[in-house]
């Protein structure tokens, strides 16, 4: 299996490790990869035999620069080189989320699908604008395109959803999608802290960006609800479809109140089927114990299924972090190798 990786970030790097790390678990997989491409922003290496992928770790380790790696880096080493070569079976899409273009991702999957090369990404940006348009391909260039990374990186929320109510349809989606404002009311329920004091906190540990407004505001949460929604109900909603709500306006008042009621506050992604309508939501809601979600603590996060004849599937846990997020994509990978089609 000859693969490329365009986007050299965190998750691109955890991945690569991970590949090697990995290589006895591969070969009793019987997968035979051969990393032929690492592309990133200013170029990128390629090596028609496999790139040396312990050697290039220790080069990373010391260099963020791939054009300058000895055995094959070089600025001339773009994406449309690698179409041109056609030397790849699998491209591994890690650019950075663009919500409003999916771009430069879009193109990458559309085209790679186009040459018939399966797709695995971590990029939710052309999932959420173009999925069906980008399935519709895979299927039409019998490819496939693996999305687990998309909707909780290491919860197995679209695989479970796809693989396991399979034949039932599902009635509603429930989530709690997003780790950092997890964490930060949890914060606010363990320690008594203001909302800001939790933020800041999240932001010392890592868990929360520097601008951490995606996350507080609901839209990482949207997004990921989005995908679930569109995957595994067939539907074809934008982000302007749902009514998105965060968490920065809770307040210690709101947190105790809600605990004296038994319950704990959840950030939950919500998409209910009526009377044949979809409703899509994200907002702050009481949860009481007997909900599935209600121990969903800390960085962890969650999804709960409805269907009509499966019942309800609840998937909780799933670590955090480029570790867990390049091991999902690797995940797809190994999924695709066992012959496992998520387009069909």
């Amino acid at each position: 299996m000859r693969v490329a990786v365009i986007g050299y970030g965190g998750v691109g790097r955890a991945f690569v490790e991970l590949i090697n790390s990995k290589k006895d678990y591969l070969q009793k997989e019987g997968i035979s990869l051969q990393l032929n491409y690492v592309i990133g922003r200013n170029g990128g290496i390629y090596n028609s035999g496999g790139i040396d992928i312990g050697d290039f770790i220790k080069f990373g380790a010391k260099q963020r620069d791939i054009t300058k790696y000895s055995k094959g880096g070089n600025a001339e080493i773009t994406f449309e080189k690698m179409l041109q070569n056609k030397d790849v079976d699998v491209v591994i899409e890690m650019t950075p989320t663009n919500k409003e273009t999916g771009e430069p991702g879009m193109t990458h999957i559309r085209r790679s699908l186009e040459s018939g090369i399966n797709v695995v990404t971590a990029n939710k940006g052309p999932i959420l604008i173009a999925y069906k348009e980008l399935k519709s391909i895979a299927l039409r260039k019998g490819v496939q395109l693996g999305i687990g990374c998309t909707t909780g990186g290491a919860l197995p929320s679209i695989n479970g959803g796809m693989m396991d109510l399979a034949g039932a349809d599902i009635l509603s989606i429930e989530g709690v999608l997003n780790g950092t404002t997890n964490f930060i009311i949890n914060e606010m329920e363990y320690s008594g802290v203001t909302y800001q004091e939790a933020l800041k906190k999240a932001q010392t540990l890592g868990i929360a960006e520097t601008n951490p407004a995606m996350d507080v505001e609901g839209w990482d949460t949207a997004g990921k609800l989005l995908i679930l929604t569109n995957v595994l109900m067939n539907e074809d909603k934008k982000l302007k479809d749902i009514s998105v709500e965060g968490i920065t306006n809770i307040t210690p008042k709101d947190i105790k109140s809600c605990l004296a009621e038994g319950k704990k506050y959840k950030l939950l992604g919500k998409t209910i089927m009526e009377n044949g309508k979809v409703h899509m939501t994200v907002k702050l809601e009481k949860l009481d114990p007997t909900h599935p979600l209600y121990g969903v603590d800390g960085k962890n996060k969650a999804v709960r299924y409805t269907s009509d004849v499966l019942g309800d599937l609840t998937i909780i846990g799933g670590a955090s972090g480029v570790i867990p997020a390049g091991a999902s994509i690797l995940r797809d990978l190994i999924n695709i190798n066992r012959g496992y089609r998520f387009c069909r």
